[in-house]
């Protein structure tokens, strides 16, 4: 029974074993015992070689190091190499402040990488199985998770320079049971596997036998939905990968920029997959407390009328919204502050890119915008070029009174990152007569008394003046 359900399941996939190197992991427990005893019956006719990969945690001190030696001897009796690891979970978890299920799991998945690194082998088969995957899909939806992760587990996935099979998720918990009474094996019972400590027992003993009591054939309709939603999940995410590369800047330093108002065209769906897409960069390890609530917090905080603001996520990670534009950081970095006198003709380098020159001249003879003319003998020097500083005002050229920075920044919409980094230009009273791009002082101008000009022109970094 088992058999044909796990050669159909296979042929589904379209996966052969014929010829396979084969790391398998086992604990000793019905399932990866099951799985073990399997493939052996294939080794022959398909050609199979196979090593055992067994991890034991130093959860229950004996009685795992006997689950071991107990893996060991039948390997020996198959005459299969087998390899082992012990490993102390309990004091890694004290260092990594990690749950004892995912450290665990990080644990042996290092070690089963190891051995087939070993024996040069590119797959790994683990024991997973039907019940498994109901219980995995519906922890992950309490929890909150997205994408992929709620399809649950995969038949198979990369993993170091190979793949991950698991044969066994079309077939349930009773059916393995019967399989091992069938060939007469004897398993290991992990004690653990009894108490209610560990959310994914608690599923299993709770809401798992009322599913199969409402319809015996639940693992086949989850796995059913499982494939799909990786199907379809695989399509959008392509889909979202071509969008946001329209309108995604990564910067190793500040994180990544979006242009908001090019997202916003983006169909909802993707809007969704293309900040988990983010989020999934920035956080190399994913914390625990991040779930699809947090993608509808950055949603609602990208379709809100303010135009400024900050979210925080989890483990320190922002979200800036200056306008139109929105930045994902784990720090604000502050523009340093600068300050840099001319005296004379010359030209100076900006700190965040481009360049001020000043020239003197009888009569100003311009052929772009990014400039500013003052007459020569009104003008106090030095000639400063300096970041912006809090209460700075200035006069505007054709109004009367004068207006804080500030208020020229919001009017102008420039971002929040770059008005520490905007150079102000200021006379050697202090005042300041141009904000380059932005705003001229009311100093500025043709003047027919002036015998010759200060010429201040401002060029990018790319050598093109600023309009």
């Amino acid at each position: 029974m088992l058999e044909g359900k796990v050669e159909a399941f296979l042929d589904r996939h379209s996966f052969t074993l014929e010829h396979k190197k084969i790391v398998v992991g086992v604990s000793g427990g019905p399932d990866s015992l099951a799985l073990l005893h399997y493939l052996l019956r294939q080794k022959e006719k398909r050609s199979l070689s196979i090593v055992v990969a067994h991890v034991d945690h130093m959860f229950r001190g004996q009685e795992s190091f006997d689950d071991a030696m107990f893996v060991k001897n039948y390997c020996e009796q198959n005459a299969i190499p087998f390899e082992m690891a012990q490993i102390n979970v309990p004091e890694r978890m004290k260092l990594s402040g990690k749950s004892s299920e995912l450290e665990a799991r990080e644990a042996r998945y290092e070690f089963f990488a190891k051995v087939m690194k070993k024996y040069g082998y590119s797959i790994l088969a683990l024991a997973h199985h039907g019940d498994d995957q109901v219980e995995t899909i519906l922890m992950r939806l309490t929890r909150g998770s997205t994408g992929k992760a709620r399809a649950g587990i995969p038949f198979t996935r990369p993993f170091e320079n190979g793949v991950i099979f698991r044969p066994f998720l079309c077939v349930t918990k009773d059916e393995i049971k019967q399989y091992c009474n069938q060939y007469y094996l004897e398993p290991r019972i992990d004690s653990t596997n009894e108490t209610d400590l560990y959310s994914r027992n608690r599923f299993r003993k709770k809401v798992l036998p009322f599913l199969k009591k409402e319809n015996g054939h639940v693992h086949e309709h989850f796995q059913r939905y499982s494939e799909e939603l990786q199907s379809d999940e695989s399509f959008l995410q392509e889909l979202t990968v071509q969008s946001m590369n329209t309108v995604m800047k990564i910067d190793e330093v500040n994180g990544i920029s979006i242009d908001i108002k090019k997202f916003l065209e983006m169909p909802l769906p993707l809007q969704r997959r293309g900040i988990q897409l983010i989020l999934n960069y920035l956080y190399k390890e994913k914390p625990a407390s991040l779930s699809a609530i947090h993608i509808d917090q950055i949603l609602s905080f990208i379709h809100q009328p303010r135009s400024s603001g900050q979210l925080d996520l989890p483990n320190g990670l922002k979200v800036i919204r200056s306008y139109f534009d929105l930045c994902f950081q784990f720090q604000v970095i502050e523009s340093e502050s600068y300050h840099i006198e001319m005296n004379g003709p010359g030209v100076v380098d900006l700190p965040y890119g481009g360049s001020i020159q000043l020239s003197l001249i009888e009569k100003p003879v311009i052929t772009h915008h990014s400039y500013a003319v003052f007459n020569a003998d009104k003008l106090k020097w030095p000639i400063t070029i300096r970041s912006r500083k809090t209460g700075d005002r200035m006069t505007l050229k054709g109004m009367p009174g004068s207006k804080k920075l500030k208020s020229i920044f919001i009017d102008s919409k420039v971002p929040l990152s770059d008005r520490n980094k905007w150079p102000v230009i200021t006379d050697g009273e202090g005042c300041i007569i141009w904000l380059p791009g932005l705003k001229k002082s009311s100093d500025e101008g043709m003047d027919d008394k002036a015998n010759h000009y200060i010429l201040l022109t401002y060029l990018s970094s790319r050598g093109h003046n600023l309009s």
